[in-house]
């Protein structure tokens, strides 16, 4: 004799959860310890704050590769926080495709103006 509780539940989905989670843990952490380098050198420094000072910070080689992975960070982090609203919240595919989409053009584009500005300086 068999029994049978509950029903049989079918687990679908990409299985990304645990990374995704963790992806986002860790880009929040690069991205506050960035926040507080930047914070303590304007801190640190003396005189107003203006154009000559910002890019005084930014313009050693080991602080714009150091931006540039907190760029590609965020983006990333943002990519993932999104994403995840999209799949909860918009259920019509097609919808639910092109705002990824959109979200994915917006996020290059943002990055690549983000570091084309941060090699100017």
């Amino acid at each position: 004799m068999t029994v049978n509780y509950g029903s049989k539940r079918v687990v679908v989905g990409a299985h990304y959860g645990l990374r995704d989670w963790l992806a986002q843990r860790i880009t929040a952490a690069l991205m506050a310890l960035f926040t507080l380098l930047v914070l303590l050198q304007v801190v640190m420094g003396s005189g107003p704050i203006g154009y000559d000072k910002w890019a005084g910070i930014f313009s050693s080689q080991w602080m714009k590769a150091l931006t540039f992975t907190i760029i590609v960070a965020m983006a990333y982090h943002v990519w993932v926080g999104v994403r995840d609203i999209w799949m909860d919240y918009i259920k019509p595919v097609a919808v639910r495709l092109s705002l990824q989409i959109f979200t994915l053009v917006w996020l290059v584009s943002c990055t690549g103006w983000a570091i084309q500005v941060l090699w100017r300086l």
